[in-house]
């Protein structure tokens, strides 16, 4: 560890991130494109359901993740409560691992959040399968493989909320 973390409040590690995600998904959302491409348009709040049960699981995180699921909802003109669903199934899927993943290497833990990813990916697909508007299956690999790139930005916050909670010094 490179030196002492971060204190644990609220606003820094669930509602400062939370934002971000948020304003990272309007962002690449712009309607531009290059080359006659559009942006990837990775689930950035995927990075909070894996990283926030890790670093300290609480009642607020569901919540905002609860929210931030809705607001992706709204923002992709989707069925309310689809993304909360597959990001709260990811959120308990880290919360199960948590023991079995605490003082794994860094490659170990990317790819039990790659398997989550596909697990969050795969609800929604299952979901929208089911209500007969099957996605492009390109596009969402894309956008399963830019979430799951997003690995780093997991680790930055369990690395720096890791020791924070003083319960467990």
């Amino acid at each position: 560890m490179s030196g002492p973390s971060a204190p644990l409040r609220a606003w820094s590690w669930l509602f400062l991130p939370a934002l971000l995600a948020v304003l990272a998904t309007v962002i690449l959302a712009t309607p531009i494109r290059i080359f006659g491409l559009t942006p990837p348009e990775p689930v950035f709040p995927m990075v909070l359901a894996f990283a926030w049960p890790v670093i300290r699981p609480s009642l607020l995180g569901p919540a905002v993740l609860l929210a931030t699921g809705l607001f992706l909802d709204l923002f992709w003109n989707g069925p309310l409560g689809l993304w909360g669903l597959a990001l709260l199934a990811v959120y308990g899927g880290a919360f199960a691992l948590r023991n079995l993943v605490a003082g794994q290497p860094h490659r170990i833990l990317w790819v039990w959040y790659g398997v989550l990813s596909i697990v969050g990916f795969g609800i929604v697909w299952l979901y929208l399968a089911g209500l007969g508007a099957t996605p492009d299956p390109l596009r969402v690999g894309v956008d399963l493989v830019v979430t799951i790139a997003l690995f780093p930005l997991a680790l930055h916050l369990i690395e720096r909320f890791e020791d924070a909670d003083i319960r467990f010094r």
